[in-house]
């Protein structure tokens, strides 16, 4: 009863009202702010103006805010340390939270893993390497469903990180900023001369062809490219990745580059994935500890980009491209969502429809004279295309609730 109830008033939370006509319901494709729950380390200055901002821009319930105490400033936290933490946080977590929001850079490792997935999985040294070999799977991989703690059992994490105030504020406003805006920007995929670190490239012509019309994609031989005003993708392979800052990036964009240490956030003898954010990518991902070069232990573009493609947040997105994420650290604004549809009634029972879908399909409205159905056709079906759409649709519903509903080729 506790998750129908919860359900439905995030249902009628995110209705469109409309004077006199019936009540829109958006189609679930993501997280939203009721979802994620907020960890702020009371210790840290910077933790404590994060959290407090990311609160208010987000509109993140006060009772989905977790307040921690430990030393700040330190790279790693211990196993033992941690495991008093995350008891606190398994206890003051409400059920219906998904996934959290982390207000500090530091610490961003426990151990052998990263901070993000020990939030996830707890502290499991299955997760970690021993001499270069596997570790263990993510149940969150390349999964449908947007509901990751109530379906799979795990909280996915993604850390609001920079070197300053001033940076994880830029870095929350261009996530906001990114909201349903359908950027028109580029997956640049990279295939560089570093090639143990170009193991991803084996996979990028497949990539290109398995989402065309969905994103223009470039793949390009090349260790580094410059001056690009419409970069929402990049993936490479280098220890370090020149002229980033020459960069323009979509706001939401996604971007990383497979090397040893990219997870080492303020201490890496190689290119920090903090470099992406400054640089004005919404999101990034890096390894903490030695990985070697397992394509699993890093994001998988096509899969990142499907799901962000159809309106998933970030951090559902780049958790989902991942097999074995216990040694990295995914960082960035987790509520982006560039690709969330957008709905309006134009006209006493017309409506207008804006989606990106990463499938052609179909869709049309059903209507219900409750919130709970049942739900019945009520206009034409329209085709979608990959990539943008922008569909009218007709009814002669006046009152209850609509909804889109969407059959998938």
């Amino acid at each position: 009863m506790g998750r129908l109830l919860s359900s439905l008033l995030l249902l009628l939370t995110f209705a469109t009202p409309v004077l006199g006509g019936p009540t829109f319901i958006p189609p679930r494709t993501g997280l939203v702010a009721e979802d994620i729950g907020l960890l702020i380390n009371e210790d840290d200055p910077l933790s404590r103006a994060t959290g407090a901002h990311y609160q208010k821009v987000r509109r993140i319930p006060d009772g989905n805010v977790i307040r921690l105490h430990f030393t700040p400033g330190q790279s790693a936290i211990s196993p033992d340390r941690f495991a008093a933490l995350k008891q606190q946080i398994d206890a003051e977590t409400p059920r219906h939270v998904q996934a959290f929001a982390v207000a500090w850079t530091m610490p961003y490792r426990v151990g052998c893993m990263s901070l993000t997935s020990a939030l996830a999985f707890g502290f499991d040294e299955r997760f970690c390497s021993r001499q270069c070999g596997r570790t263990a799977a993510s149940p969150y991989f390349n999964a449908a469903g947007s509901y990751p703690f109530t379906e799979h059992g795990l909280r996915p994490a993604m850390m609001l990180a920079g070197h300053d105030e001033a940076a994880v504020r830029s870095l929350i406003d261009r996530g906001v900023a990114a909201d349903s805006s359908f950027p028109a920007g580029n997956a640049l995929l990279m295939s560089t001369s570093d090639r143990a670190r170009n193991v991803r490239a084996a996979y990028f012509e497949q990539t290109a062809k398995e989402l065309e019309g969905v994103f223009p994609i470039e793949v390009l031989a090349a260790d580094t490219i410059a001056a690009r005003e419409d970069v929402l993708f990049f993936f490479t392979g280098l220890a370090s990745v020149p002229g980033i800052e020459t960069l323009r990036f979509a706001p939401g964009a996604l971007a990383d580059h497979l090397t040893s240490f990219g997870g080492q956030l303020t201490d890496s003898s190689q290119m920090s994935a903090l470099h992406w954010l400054e640089a004005g990518a919404t999101a990034s991902y890096g390894t903490v500890t030695e990985p070697c070069n397992h394509r699993q232990k890093f994001p998988l573009p096509a899969v990142a980009m499907f799901f962000y493609a159809g309106g998933a947040t970030a951090i559902e997105a780049y958790w989902k491209s991942v097999a074995w994420p216990g040694e990295g650290v995914f960082i960035g604004e987790p509520l982006s969502r560039p690709f969330g549809w957008q709905a309006s009634e134009r006209s006493p029972g017309v409506w207008e429809l804006r989606l990106h879908a990463p499938r052609p399909g179909r869709v049309h409205l059903e209507h219900a004279r409750s919130p709970m159905g049942p739900f019945r056709p009520v206009s034409a079906s329209r085709p979608i295309v990959r990539g943008m759409n922008r569909l009218t649709l007709t009814t002669a519903a006046n009152s209850g609730f609509l909804r889109p509903a969407f059959t998938v080729h």
